[in-house]
């Protein structure tokens, strides 16, 4: 297997940045319309949420430089079964973002071009047009699809800082107070919380492509903590400033938030400007995701856990199996939810996803105790890590919570319904 450490610093914090500030950050303000005030409180529960599980995936990662990040980690503390749970769970729910983050790209082009959001299909086709042209890039060389996660991040920032930095002069508090939530405090936190924690997503992402990072020891534990840190300030007043603009009533029902709110600013152009960014800001997020979807299943199946076709490598290097089955499940995703149409089809995924990605994150959190004290040369935790560790653990069973009845009902069943290709995987070892 080739071995090409082409990633740096600033591709890698991209990649971690990227893959975090994606679809998720543009239909936000509409979500959180309803809690108000409320929904700041998610956001700092959600932010030092995302902050300790960074910190955790840090010290994860210089522990254990390798890829696979999330799955690496607990199969190290708890042995293959547990590692095979987390990889399943976890590589679903890179399959439903990619097509989460496919169809929210195709709801943002339909303001340019109408007809994808008035049939069905049509936005379905150009979701899928996204999902292969970032698959053929991604086998074409992991470089290149770096390069690409870098411009992106840039030119899909930049107009949403503008908006912030002029927005700010126009925020009304009374209008981000206009909101009355009918559940119970509690619940109105609790829920924002779950939403916001969609946005920090990928905080992981830095520690799966370890195989082809400079330095990892030092590089992967950098570019996750500065990643989240740049995400967290960026997504609070970005949201907060579009979220005393607009009032809740009309937020709510808004299908493009910071577009509306740079329409109400500087008129219907600078809607299209901010409209061509989130385009930019999902095509960059699928262009990240895509790479996952690569890189995770050939870890595990370098392990022995997963089909060894998703460890099979292109001459360039890139796994171009893995790539192509897992964009297949994607597409086939997409297929079966299409008729929805396109806001209620992204609807439907996150929190079922969101619930999928907070698993390993428990499971990694409980690992970091572990392995600091199982490996002869880690350093301990001490009292000040352990405690981390646990309120990093305490916050993903939190967030899961959050997620909802039906999230955990299917999301469970998802879980155990892998368990039959473990044991087909360990058969196969035995027979060979």
């Amino acid at each position: 297997m080739q071995n090409h450490r082409s990633l740096g610093l600033a591709t890698t914090t991209s990649i971690v940045l990227g893959n975090m500030v994606g679809s998720g950050v543009f239909l936000l303000p509409a979500s959180l319309a309803i809690y108000g005030t409320y929904s700041l409180w998610g956001w700092g529960f959600s932010t030092c949420g995302a902050l300790l599980l960074a910190w955790v995936f840090s010290s994860l990662s210089g522990r254990l430089p390798k890829a696979g990040g999330p799955y690496a980690y607990p199969r190290e503390a708890f042995g293959d079964f547990t590692g095979f749970l987390i990889a399943w769970i976890y590589w679903l729910s890179i399959l439903g973002t990619n097509a989460a983050i496919a169809v929210a790209f195709a709801s943002y082009l339909a303001t340019f071009f109408p007809a994808l959001a008035a049939t069905p299909l049509y936005g379905a086709f150009a979701a899928l047009a996204a999902v292969w042209l970032l698959t053929a890039l991604n086998i074409w060389g992991v470089r290149a699809a770096g390069n690409m996660q870098l411009v992106t991040v840039i030119l899909k920032l930049t107009p949403l800082l503008a908006l912030a930095a002029f927005g700010i002069f126009h925020f009304d508090p009374k209008i981000l107070d206009s909101a009355h939530p009918t559940m119970s405090p509690f619940s109105a936190v609790n829920t924002a919380a779950a939403y916001t924690m969609w946005a920090f997503l990928g905080l992981e992402c830095a520690t799966i492509p370890a195989a082809h990072v400079k330095n990892p020891e030092k590089t992967i534990p950098r570019a996750t903590l500065l990643g989240t840190l740049i995400a967290a300030c960026f997504y609070i007043v970005c949201t907060t400033v579009v979220m005393g603009i607009i009032p809740s009533a009309a937020l709510a029902h808004s299908n493009a938030p910071f577009a509306d709110a740079a329409k109400l600013l500087w008129g219907s152009w600078a809607g299209y400007l901010i409209a061509a960014a989130a385009m930019i800001s999902c095509f960059g997020a699928l262009n990240g995701w895509i790479l996952m979807q690569g890189q995770f299943p050939q870890a595990v199946a370098n392990n022995g856990l997963f089909p060894q076709l998703f460890a099979r490598e292109s001459r360039r290097g890139t796994p171009a199996v893995g790539l192509l089955v897992s964009s297949g499940f994607a597409t086939l995703l997409i297929f079966m939810n299409y008729s929805h149409g396109l806001v209620a089809m992204f609807n439907i995924i996150i929190l079922l996803t969101t619930f999928f990605v907070l698993v390993p994150y428990m499971l990694c959190a409980m690992a970091e105790i572990v392995l600091s004290r199982s490996q002869q040369r880690a350093t301990r935790l001490g009292i000040r890590g352990t405690v981390l560790a646990c309120l990093a653990f305490a916050f993903a069973l939190w967030a899961a919570a959050g997620t909802g009845k039906d999230s955990l009902y299917w999301g469970t069943l998802l879980l155990l319904a892998g368990v039959p290709i473990y044991v087909w995987q360990k058969r196969q070892k035995a027979a060979g």
